[in-house]
């Protein structure tokens, strides 16, 4: 759909991401694989790690005080509704959402649920909050994604499997929002290509059937339809940011639509910590605000399992520049870090029972 009237827009984003890392050597070395091998196709050098006191929760309210940072003329009394999009919410019924509108100071007059859809629940979540800026029921909502994803022990998932996750405030476009909304389409189809079934730990996923039926022909679905619609073409866009499960997928799935390397990479952060699930394609989009500049245009394609994918046109604006330094970058944290062994990582992340 193409938007008139009220146009949906970005005031303040944010991110957050553990300071623990494990290599993906460590990772081989105790599965007795060959790392340069499991690199080499995954092409991911590290995964981040959460600590032993942190979930999907302290990492959506870290998030969601950055966005604000970011957002200093928006009052969270102000904030109409809080989602968030999530495949490991520590509890399974009790939503994350509420403990988040409260950590920020948000007031009790809201709208406030978690949203699940796979990797793109956290999409879903913004979708929603755009709707109710653009029909006038809220003035302003925070949108999230954040996960500290999940896989079994020596599954090809943990090679990739990190902790993390993006905030966004959403309102009308003014002259001080950061980017507005062009465009958004979505597509979605029964394809099973991940799952988890109620009171199962970890997911299981389908091997190389979660490639071509799955990512890449719904990222592709969504992407070429929002531009067939709006007239628009890989060369209109900056910047492309997908969802990142590897750091191969990106960059197939970018010359696959015709965009160029230098358009995708500035987004990617599964290089270098992993895959965040909900909070993907969110931290890639974060990762280029960071850097964006005035009057770019940015594709963002989301994708989750099960399967479906949302995409999003974004035009960014002069007020982006003046909210960089307000608040730490996706950088930032992917530079901060501490490494740890498997045991240790094992521990933090609740893999070994009564300890």
């Amino acid at each position: 759909m193409n938007f008139k009237g009220d146009i949906p827009a970005i005031y303040g984003w944010g991110s957050y991401i553990p300071v623990y890392r494990i290599k993906l050597d460590e990772i081989a070395r105790v599965w007795g694989e060959e790392p340069a091998r499991v690199k080499s196709g995954l092409q991911v050098e590290e995964i981040s790690v959460k600590g032993r006191d942190e979930d999907q929760v302290v990492i959506a309210v870290n998030a969601a005080w950055t966005a604000l940072k970011r957002a200093p003329e928006v009052s969270p009394k102000d904030i109409g509704a809080v989602y968030v999009g999530s495949e490991s919410k520590p509890y399974a019924v009790k939503p994350t959402a509420t403990i988040v509108a409260a950590a920020v100071g948000a007031p009790v007059t809201i709208r406030a649920a978690d949203y699940e859809f796979a990797c793109k629940a956290g999409t879903e979540a913004l979708i929603s909050v755009m709707a109710q800026v653009v029909s006038g029921m809220i003035r302003y909502g925070l949108a999230i994604g954040a996960d500290t994803s999940q896989s079994w022990p020596g599954d090809v998932l943990e090679y990739t499997a990190g902790a993390g996750g993006s905030a966004y405030i959403i309102g009308s476009k003014s002259s001080t929002s950061v980017a507005y909304f062009e465009s958004q389409y979505s597509v979605a189809t029964d394809t099973p290509d991940f799952w988890r079934r109620d009171e199962v730990k970890y997911p299981r996923h389908m091997g190389r059937f979660t490639g071509e039926p799955a990512y890449f022909k719904h990222i592709m679905l969504a992407a070429n339809e929002l531009m067939s619609r709006e007239g628009l073409k890989p060369s209109d866009f900056d910047y492309f940011v997908p969802h990142q499960p590897n750091g191969t997928f990106p960059v197939r799935v970018a010359l696959r639509l015709g965009f160029k390397p230098e358009q995708v990479k500035p987004g990617l952060i599964s290089p270098w910590v992993g895959n965040f699930y909900s909070g993907s394609s969110l931290t890639g989009l974060s990762r280029v605000l960071d850097k964006a500049k005035p009057g770019q245009r940015i594709l963002l394609v989301s994708f989750g399992s099960g399967a479906g994918a949302d995409a999003f046109s974004l035009v960014t604006q002069e007020a982006i520049e003046g909210k960089k330094g307000l608040a730490p970058t996706v950088d930032d944290y992917i530079s901060r870090k501490k490494y740890v062994d498997y045991s240790t990582y094992l521990k933090f992340w609740d893999k070994i029972y009564g300890v």
